[in-house]
């Protein structure tokens, strides 16, 4: 991170696992289910791409599926969790906090020790589920919006289960080799910023003092935040923040302190989806003029870059960064 602050050129570290899914023959559910398919994958961007870092698959239903929860598979798109598994208030209080032999998660965790082991010229970001993101799987998404109102000390209580269970699986990431966890919390972008402390980062900042170290860091992502919540975020005291295509990122990284990473924010679908590489270029050269007096500012995409993103266009996103560099 000093490093990446202190050099004069910018760094790149988009969000992006499908494309090495898709370079391999593979389908996601093989890349969701398998942790040596999920593995090569990693694998198959670090060696075409200069990323700053490796990152694995941000998949925003492992956990919930590790509690109980139903999830949708599809060989072409995302997985999905189908059904509210938490129906009313009560159920919150006999919810149990699951092993790390639950669901996916052995095959996630072989992953990243996989890749750990092979990648040693740059750090190795795992990925999770934030706490209010995950208690909004796990009760539905309207639901708990309505809950934190009528009944804060329930939406409390499953707050305080899902953060058990998120801390207790990034130790077992750090375990594994992982330099650090990219904590995906979307949802708490619906919330106002107060209520965005009292309903993720108090919870986010808990497990960052718990995990976050020297050789180990948490990156906060939280694509729903249109600027209202950056502060919300940075109470978290995580070592760098994700930001999505919603807000404008010469506007939030003024409030990210100068020695953490602010990170975004290319729209993964409109341009490295469905962009033509011209304005990926025209793209990438703006939001790099925008941002050039923040020397912690580091170039990605605004979220994970879904399937089927064509290669010319991550191509065309480096080779704008590296024309900006030598310029």
């Amino acid at each position: 991170m000093a490093e990446v602050i202190r050099q004069k050129e910018v760094t790149a570290i988009p969000v992006m696992t499908h494309p090495g899914i898709e370079l391999n023959g593979n389908t996601v559910r093989q890349a969701v289910s398998d942790g040596r398919v999920h593995y090569e994958a990693v694998m198959a961007l670090t060696k075409r791409y200069p990323c700053a870092a490796a990152c694995t698959i941000m998949d925003l239903t492992t956990e919930a599926e590790a509690f109980g929860a139903e999830i949708a598979f599809s060989d072409e798109a995302v997985p999905a969790v189908s059904n509210r598994l938490l129906p009313d208030a009560e159920s919150i209080y006999r919810l149990q906090v699951p092993s790390l032999a639950a669901g996916r998660i052995p095959a996630y965790l072989k992953a990243n020790l996989l890749a750990a082991r092979a990648i040693s010229d740059r750090p190795l970001f795992a990925g999770c589920i934030g706490p209010f993101s995950l208690a909004g799987r796990l009760y539905d998404m309207s639901e708990i919006m309505v809950l934190i109102y009528e009944n804060p000390d329930a939406a409390h209580t499953l707050l305080q289960k899902c953060t058990d269970f998120i801390e207790k699986y990034c130790q077992a990431l750090k375990l594994t080799g992982a330099n650090g966890v990219m904590m995906a919390e979307p949802a708490a972008g619906l919330l106002s910023n107060d209520d965005c402390k009292r309903f993720s980062s108090q919870y986010v900042k808990r497990i960052v003092e718990r995990v976050q170290d020297d050789s180990f860091i948490v990156l906060l992502h939280n694509c729903g935040n249109t600027g209202h919540c950056t502060e919300a975020m940075v109470a978290t005291g995580a070592a760098a923040y994700h930001f999505g295509n919603k807000c404008r990122m010469e506007e939030v990284i003024r409030e990210v302190p100068p020695t953490a990473l602010a990170m975004g924010n290319i729209d993964p679908v409109s341009v490295f989806k469905d962009g033509m590489p011209s304005q990926m270029r025209k793209t990438v050269m703006d939001l790099l003029e925008q941002t050039k007096d923040y020397p912690n500012f580091v170039l990605s995409s605004g979220c994970d870059t879904p399937p089927h993103t064509p290669l010319h266009n991550i191509d065309a996103f480096f080779s704008a960064l590296d024309e900006y560099n030598k310029g």
